[in-house]
């Protein structure tokens, strides 16, 4: 099992998470929704929600919304905003503990792209969204984003000779705009608009004091020793020169389709 892949990791970083990557995924999710018009009368489903970039923002449409993760870690994170119109709860995206057509908008924001059957993913996502309601996910390009793209070039330079981690299957499946419609198509959506979204995420050079927060879920970090660990982290600081902030513009897809 891959890092990404245990709630157990998840569950470890989640604060983290919160203060760093949340931050960053809110600008995503806010493009997302405004795809989407939402009411107070809308039900929506946040699938693999993290601590709920998505779900808070979509919450504040006045919309009911149901946030599930695998990671109980970062349903607390959901639950401890404590809003009446947001429910969350510990459940597997791939395998979906509700009823057919139940919800009017159905979102993932980097979520399904991570599953080990994404595809079982997407499948559920269309299952729970009502007819004439709407799928919206949202995915990185090939080579990832934020810290992921950032250690993916670095690596290349210093080590050229080895190669980067592939990145989820579902990320390189879904990369390609025209592979991303076919296969929300086959899972039951249908008109499919598919848009690219950059921002930068804006990484804190202090963090570099503690690299394993800043890389280490990534795969292109844990098959690091020591002396390379070393080097990328000088590499990183050469880049940075005298700024405090190095900002890392990170290209995703959003995909909003109808069923």
């Amino acid at each position: 099992m891959r890092d990404f892949e245990n709630p157990d990791r998840w569950d470890k970083v989640a604060l983290h998470y919160e203060k760093t990557a949340h931050p960053f995924t809110a600008q995503f999710a806010e493009a997302a929704l405004a795809r989407v018009p939402l009411d107070d009368r809308a039900h929506v489903l946040d699938v693999a929600a993290g601590t709920g970039a998505l779900t808070l923002a979509a919450a504040r449409t006045g919309a009911q919304v149901l946030a599930i993760d695998f990671s109980p870690a970062m349903v607390a994170r959901i639950a401890a905003s404590g809003l009446s119109n947001v429910d969350a709860k510990v459940m597997d995206g791939q395998a979906l503990a509700l009823p057919d057509g139940s919800f009017d908008a159905v979102f993932s924001i980097f979520g399904v792209i991570m599953f080990p059957d994404w595809r079982k993913g997407l499948g559920e996502m269309a299952r729970v969204t009502r007819a004439g309601g709407r799928g919206v996910v949202a995915t990185w390009q090939e080579q990832g984003a934020a810290t992921f793209l950032l250690l993916g070039q670095i690596r290349r330079k210093l080590f050229p000779e080895r190669e980067t981690r592939a990145m989820p299957d579902g990320v390189r499946a879904l990369s390609d705009p025209k592979e991303f419609a076919r296969e929300l198509i086959i899972a039951g959506y249908r008109d499919c608009q598919i848009e690219q979204v950059v921002f930068d995420y804006q990484l804190d050079v202090g963090m570099l004091d503690d690299p394993e927060t800043v890389f280490g879920i990534s795969p292109d970090w844990t098959d690091l020793n020591d002396a390379d660990k070393t080097a990328v982290i000088a590499e990183a600081r050469r880049m940075t020169g005298d700024r405090s902030v190095l900002p890392i513009p990170s290209t995703a897809l959003i995909a909003v389709a109808q069923r």
